[in-house]
């Protein structure tokens, strides 16, 4: 059968252009009109609860649909085990669950892990169910799940993180360290041929002009390995490559193999020491502090060693269901808000991140009246003033955790 010259060498175009149209067309039927319109309702029978009301339907919905991926995971692991996707027309469970059960393909592995992670241990189901563990859990636990210590392992992975998770896989099954290795990332190659204007001119249009562009970096990887060990993997510039090698020189007599790893130590060592004394006012020999003016929103230096001290470097908001566990963007929080004659003393100040700083502004103030009063933010280690002066302003009360 003979097809048109350009239909043979531009398949996935016109391919491409057919599925447009199709979505189009599926778009503009009346089917989807009703389900659009269902959806609105739906937005709408949601926006008029209380908040109180608000949360209790957000925990009901959550609690469901932990209960239906259970169920759906039950009836994966029977149809994994009568393979009855063959007869679907399709060769894999995965195949089946992508292009039958309509599900991304990270949704699909996740689920088919849990099933056959089920059929080896039924208690998983009841285990997703109540919340006491995630898809991501299972996935991360699954290949180091046996008989003799499945239920401990279970035990201790309940209601944790995806990063303790990872130290409990590693007390697990630790593994051997990995060597130290610096190189350098390959170049992007030019194209071998010239290509005229007027196509790169149509890539650009067409997206194909993504393909010519550099490589993206990676992320960082920062995976424990052992309870003690951990595998820290990020790309660098071509200045810090060159900062590290002058480093492994200048420390030969104490690194004589110029480990990265000791040399990275050292480096933090340094900074967070930098970074404690000038945002905590941390010090070995701390000195009497000058009273402080009336009116002037400085926090003395012993108070924030304190504060810092007593709330353990952690939010110290308590909301219905505990303590926020919030580490980062932490800001020194009048208790008695500045604005109305708060002191800057340990029994009046305490850990905020940000998030909480600015809703307890707004809980005391209202939600338009922090707008009207701004502070500057706390500068970015390392970047100049004449730079963070400039970023936008906190809210109401933000004393950020800075010197």
């Amino acid at each position: 059968m003979a097809f048109p010259r350009d239909f043979r060498e531009r398949p996935d175009a016109r391919r491409g252009a057919a599925l447009d149209r199709a979505d189009q067309r599926v778009l503009a039927s009346p089917k989807m009109g009703v389900l659009q319109e269902r959806m609105t309702t739906s937005l709408t029978s949601v926006a008029h609860l209380s908040d109180q009301d608000l949360l209790s339907e957000v925990k009901v919905a959550a609690a469901r649909e932990r209960k239906a991926t259970a169920r759906i995971i039950a009836l994966l692991s029977q149809l994994d085990a009568r393979r009855l996707y063959l007869g679907e027309g399709c060769s894999s469970l995965f195949a089946y669950c992508t292009q039958v059960l309509r599900l991304s393909e990270h949704a699909a592995y996740g689920r088919i892990e849990a099933a056959r992670l089920a059929r080896r241990f039924p208690i998983v189901l009841d285990l997703l169910t109540d919340g006491s563990v995630t898809l991501t859990t299972l996935t991360l636990l699954a290949p180091h799940l046996t008989p003799v210590n499945h239920r401990q392992v279970l035990s201790d992975a309940r209601h944790k993180s995806k990063r303790e998770v990872e130290h409990l896989v590693a007390r697990v099954r630790p593994q051997a360290a990995v060597p130290a290795t610096v190189r350098k990332l390959p170049s992007q190659k030019a194209p071998e041929h010239s290509v005229p204007p007027a196509a790169v001119e149509q890539r650009v249009h067409t997206g194909a002009a993504r393909a010519l562009s550099p490589p993206a970096i990676r992320p960082a990887v920062v995976v424990p390995l052992a309870p003690e060990y951990y595998k820290v993997q990020f790309t660098v510039s071509r200045d810090t490559h060159d900062k590290l090698r002058r480093a492994q020189d200048l420390l030969r007599h104490s690194i004589p193999d110029g480990d990265p790893a000791a040399i990275f130590d050292r480096a933090l060592t340094v900074l967070l020491s930098d970074l404690e004394r000038a945002k905590l006012a941390a010090t070995e020999r701390p000195r009497s502090s000058r009273p402080t003016m009336i009116r002037s929103r400085h926090i003395p230096a012993p108070v924030r060693r304190a504060v810092w001290k007593r709330d353990g470097g952690q939010c110290a908001f308590v909301g219905t269901h505990g303590r926020c566990l919030e580490r980062g963007f932490l800001e020194f929080h009048h208790l008695e808000p500045h604005a109305v004659g708060g002191p800057a003393v340990v029994e009046n100040i305490a850990l905020r991140c940000r998030a909480h700083n600015v809703y307890e502004a707004e809980a005391y103030f209202g939600e338009r009246l922090p707008l009207l009063v701004r502070e500057a933010p706390a500068p970015t280690y390392g970047m100049p003033n004449s730079v963070w002066t400039q970023l936008p302003a906190c809210s109401l009360d933000h004393s950020a955790v800075r010197d």
